[in-house]
């Protein structure tokens, strides 16, 4: 089984890896009426979470950057939630096949341990999904449906009417939560809080993390960062928008060294939370 180093909090130890994020219990620790919001990102040393291909302009993951151990803790990540955030551009790459599925637990045979560990937790099989999208232009996964999994479609208030009606005649509820066409993160999480759920995974990209810092939504923040450098004209970066200031400072609540996964280089899995207190 792999181990990591404890580098942070003290005192320095080597701990299992399995397990290292369920111990920590996160579907107990937020209500309804204060949903515990929390995201996970993998990046190079130099900021890069993801580059552009420069024929289509889509961005991809590069495959020197992913390794099974940060696999491994993103799912324990997602057996805690129960609700996913997502987007309609993962939906569109997954139906293009540009993107694996990650919408549900325990579909990996190392991993189906997490679809049990949910069970005996009282959560349900599966967590359910939002899909967070300003166009409603997107392909529904049929493995939402074969995985009995409720689905809402978040937009603003602005979006196409059409579309809306469109998913509303399939039986989706619309979550009218953004002003304009986006979604705002405040609104989205007490949608969701009214809805009962408690504990909500952002794997909905940089824009999502974005609105979910300014509206004061998110509370912790899972990075893997890889000690390479990425290079590369065009990328992405965590946050698209414009300067933070104090919304954006974050402590450190943990900090791991996994020195096996690159070979030479190795990896570091840092936990933060949110300094200022979240907005209800």
């Amino acid at each position: 089984m792999p181990t990591v180093c404890r580098l942070f909090p003290p005192p320095y130890a080597t701990v299992p890896l399995h397990g290292l994020y369920l111990q920590q219990r996160l579907h107990q620790l937020g209500t309804p009426l204060r949903p515990l919001v929390y995201a996970n990102f993998l990046a190079s040393l130099d900021g890069r979470i993801a580059l552009e291909d420069n024929a289509t302009g889509h961005p991809y993951l590069p495959k020197s950057l992913t390794t099974p151990n940060d696999f491994r803790l993103f799912l324990e990540l997602e057996a805690q939630a129960d609700c996913l955030i997502t987007h309609g551009g993962y939906l569109r790459a997954l139906h293009e096949g540009r993107l694996g599925n990650i919408l549900q637990i325990g579909c990996h045979p190392e991993h189906r341990d997490l679809a049990q560990w949910r069970l005996d937790q009282g959560l349900s099989a599966q967590p359910a999904i939002v899909i967070a999208s300003a166009s409603l232009d997107f392909p529904m996964p049929p493995s939402l449906k074969a995985n009995h999994q409720a689905v809402y479609i978040a937009t603003g208030r602005a979006a196409d009417p059409a579309k809306m009606a469109f998913w509303q005649n399939q039986g989706y509820e619309i979550l009218i939560v953004g002003a304009e066409r986006m979604v705002a993160g405040g609104p989205l999480v007490r949608a969701l809080g009214d809805r009962g759920y408690q504990s909500l995974y952002l794997i909905a990209g940089p824009h999502m993390l974005d609105t979910m810092l300014r509206d004061g939504q998110l509370q912790r923040l899972y990075q893997t960062i890889t000690h390479q450098l990425m290079g590369g004209e065009a990328f992405r970066t965590l946050v698209p928008g414009p300067v933070l200031g104090p919304i954006g400072h974050l402590k450190l609540r943990s900090l791991y060294y996994d020195a096996a996964s690159h070979g030479d280089a190795g990896q570091w899995f840092a936990q933060f939370e949110q300094s200022l207190q979240p907005r209800i």
